[in-house]
C-alpha cells in the first residue's frame, strides 16, 4: 500500500516531464464527466447510485485530515453518513474548472490509466442562508481502465485550507 502511494507521489512530483491531455480530448472529457458524477451528483446531491459503479472495490482514499479509507464499502458509508447525513447542513463541492488536469498512463503504448488532479472549494448549504465557503483542497485521482470502463482506484485529498 505504501509503495503505491510512493510511486504516485514520485510520478507527480518528480522532475520528469509529463504531458497533460488537451481539454477537448476524449480522455479529459470522460474523466471530467466522472468527476461531475462523483461530486456534482454524488457529493452535492447525494445521488450515490450515480457514481458507485465506477468506484473500485479496493479503493484507497488518503485524506490529510480524515485519514485513510481502504475499500469501496467504507467510502460509500462515509459519504452517506458524513456528506449526506445532514441535509440541513450540507457540504457542497465546486471544482475550480481551470485547475483540472489529466495525464494519461501508458504501458506498451496502450492507455491503461490516467491521473486527474485539480483544486476544489468546499461550501456549506443551510436553509435560509447564503452558501458559504469553508475550505479549499487539492486532489489527485488515479483512474484505471478495466473492461473498457474508467474505475476510480486511488484518491489523494490534501492541502486542505481555510478559504482565502
Amino acid at each position: 500500500m505504501r509503495k503505491v502511494v510512493l510511486i504516485i507521489f514520485t510520478i507527480l512530483y518528480s522532475g520528469f516531464s509529463f504531458s497533460q491531455v488537451a481539454k477537448d480530448s476524449d480522455l479529459y472529457k470522460e474523466l471530467k464527466s466522472r468527476d461531475s458524477l462523483l461530486f456534482d451528483r454524488g457529493f452535492n446531491k447525494c445521488k450515490i447510485s450515480e457514481f458507485q459503479d465506477f468506484i473500485s472495490n479496493d479503493l484507497e482514499f488518503y485524506h490529510d485530515q480524515a485519514g485513510i479509507t481502504t475499500n469501496k464499502e467504507d467510502f460509500l458509508t462515509a459519504v452517506k453518513n458524513n456528506i449526506c447525513g445532514n441535509l440541513d447542513v450540507k457540504p457542497i463541492r465546486k471544482l475550480r474548472e481551470e485547475s483540472l488536469k489529466v495525464f494519461p498512463l501508458y504501458q506498451n503504448a496502450e492507455l491503461y490509466g490516467a491521473i486527474q488532479k485539480g483544486i476544489h472549494d468546499f461550501f456549506i448549504k443551510e436553509p435560509n442562508r447564503e452558501l458559504y465557503q469553508t475550505g479549499t483542497a487539492k486532489f489527485t485521482h488515479l483512474w484505471i481502465k478495466e473492461n473498457n470502463e474508467w474505475i476510480l482506484k486511488r484518491v489523494l485529498s490534501y492541502d486542505h485550507k481555510n478559504p482565502e
